[in-house]
């Protein structure tokens, strides 16, 4: 017989920054100076590369982060709800003295953000955190126009890289910085991105050129959806994108990014995996802030419920569209997942006022 241990490596590997976030949603209108708006919406949450570490760790995939905490309250709390609550391995992760951890402000309003944030660089860089990283299934990446070290280690040990990219400030858009698609198995960007890089003027035409530099290539489209195309079973898919209101935007794009990694590790065909990333995000925009919004397999199966037990003709469409659903679902979904509260819990040794 052969060996039937199970595999035992990290299902997704993790590095990057880490944010404490509060989000303010419910706005009327955008903020003007000099004026003052009382909004009915709240939310703190840990963010940054937190939002990719929960949505994943939501599926119930071993997860492994390497990031840095401040030894302040925000560190203490971020690290208390990634470790205790969410069940994230941080064995790779540090606490710097004497730094204290970015903190973001969120605006949200209709379908985007405005974001104010205050912090400095990090006294670890993802070099040092991940070291010579451990063997592991998938990494989910940011890469950026200086490549890193560790990840070309990560992928020479077998390790599947997953990558999307940010905007660029410089706007530049360097074409040097596909070169580094050569690693990687999948790439996620944004239609705005995938164009600005490939210098083309459709999303469709981006993907193209993407295809043929990275196995799975997958352009967002936001309310347009997504389209991708898998070069190594032939499959091309374009989906809508799910109708629903919009409370915050903030960590969408890497809730279907965790998503789509929750769906290959599976081996779901293309179409199913392009559509439960789409249904994912789409979730996610309903609550508050980035990480905690993430609906994991609770809430996705509350959704299908939803869907199941409701006649409407639109109802009738989600239904057949997202039926695979019904034979991918865990049999048990798990609790309820916690959501972005508006007032995390007081520090331990300090009591809360009357």
């Amino acid at each position: 017989m052969g060996d039937e241990r199970p595999d035992a490596r990290p299902d997704v590997l993790l590095t990057g920054l880490l944010f404490y976030d509060l989000v303010l949603t419910g706005l009327g209108k955008p903020p003007t100076p000099g004026e003052e708006i009382w909004t009915d919406g709240m939310g703190t949450s840990p963010g940054g590369i937190a939002n990719l570490a929960v949505a994943a760790a939501r599926y119930g995939l071993r997860t492994s982060l390497a990031t840095v905490f401040g030894d302040d309250y925000y560190g203490t709390h971020c690290r208390e709800v990634l470790a205790d609550q969410e069940h994230i391995d941080l064995s790779l992760s540090r606490t710097a003295d004497g730094w204290h951890t970015p903190v973001t402000v969120s605006i949200a309003y209709g379908h985007d953000r405005a974001l104010v944030t205050h912090g400095q660089e990090p006294p670890y860089s993802q070099d040092a955190l991940m070291g010579d990283p451990p063997a592991a299934r998938t990494a989910l990446v940011h890469i950026e126009a200086e490549p890193r070290e560790w990840l070309a280690k990560a992928a020479a040990n077998g390790t599947k890289i997953f990558a999307d990219v940010g905007w660029d400030p410089t706007q530049q858009w360097s074409s040097a910085l596909l070169d580094q698609l050569a690693l990687c198995h999948a790439f996620v960007p944004n239609d705005t991105e995938a164009m600005a890089y490939t210098r083309t003027d459709t999303a469709a035409d981006a993907l193209s050129k993407l295809s043929e530099l990275v196995p799975v290539a997958v352009v967002t489209r936001g309310g347009d959806g997504a389209i991708a195309v898998d070069q190594t079973t032939g499959e091309y898919a374009d989906v809508p994108a799910l109708a629903t209101e919009v409370l915050d935007a903030t960590g969408a794009g890497d809730v279907f990014g965790a998503s789509f990694v929750a769906a290959s590790l599976e081996g779901w065909p293309l179409e199913e995996r392009l559509r439960f990333a789409v249904l994912a995000a789409g979730l996610s925009v309903r609550r508050h802030g980035g990480a905690l919004a993430a609906p994991g397999w609770y809430g996705v199966h509350q959704w299908w419920q939803s869907v199941r037990s409701a006649k409407n003709p639109e109802n009738r469409e989600l239904r057949r569209a997202y039926g695979f659903l019904a034979d991918r679902m865990p049999a048990d979904p798990g609790p309820p997942v916690p959501h972005a509260p508006v007032t995390p819990p007081a520090p331990h040794g300090i009591p809360d006022l009357p």
